[in-house]
């Protein structure tokens, strides 16, 4: 029986400092649309304030070409430097039964590196992996790196 559930990972090399990149994540997320235009196009908080542990926001992004919207929960660990997105609704749900990235900094003696994750279970065994939205993911990581380092 094929696998259903699992994670995808990936490494970015950040110029940035890692308090400097996760503090984006933490409190700066409402920039993301103006940072990475050609990946998000828009994230509205629903519920909470925008660097408020549990805060839910609906993303509009771009994946393969096609606009799609994901309702999310986010969780931040300041100790580990992390966030954790634990979806709630959207286009992701359309293959997957659970969708959750997660990117966790590392400081290094210059720069840091970004841990991406997407834990994922899909419906079905033909349901391919989320590669394409880690791909975004990624390409977001490397805009936010760069806004980072210029600011």
């Amino acid at each position: 029986m094929a696998k259903l559930h699992g994670k995808v990972e990936a490494e970015v090399e950040l110029k940035s400092p890692a308090d400097k990149f996760f503090k984006f994540w933490r409190s700066e997320t409402h920039k993301l649309p103006t940072v990475t235009s050609k990946n998000i196009q828009g994230i509205n908080v629903h519920e909470g304030d925008w660097d408020q542990h549990g805060a839910i926001k609906i993303w509009k992004y771009t994946v393969d070409g096609k606009s799609e919207e994901f309702k999310e929960k986010v969780e931040f660990d300041d100790n580990d430097m992390s966030v954790t997105l634990h979806g709630i609704e959207g286009h992701v749900y359309n293959v997957y039964k659970v969708y959750k990235p997660m990117c966790k900094v590392v400081p290094k003696e210059e720069g840091s590196v970004a841990k991406l994750s997407i834990e994922y279970e899909k419906y079905k065994a033909s349901d391919p992996n989320p590669d394409n939205y880690m791909a975004v993911f990624i390409e977001m990581t490397k805009d936010i790196d760069a806004h980072v380092t210029s600011a």
